[in-house]
């Protein structure tokens, strides 16, 4: 079983080195997209916090 997700990682990490070559602009707005997303829920965790002080 160790094995299988061994492999497993591995064809991952091959796939995303491999979209990055190919795709890097495709690759680097997939990341904005990625970091926005984390950055709007972060400001809806911090507007919900700050409301619940209030």
């Amino acid at each position: 079983m160790a094995k299988a997700k061994t492999i497993i990682i591995y064809i991952v990490v091959v796939f995303v080195l491999y979209t990055i070559i190919m795709s890097p602009q495709r690759a680097a707005e997939l990341v904005q997209v990625g970091f926005e997303g984390i950055s709007t829920a972060a400001q809806s965790v911090g507007d919900f916090m700050s409301e619940l002080v209030k």
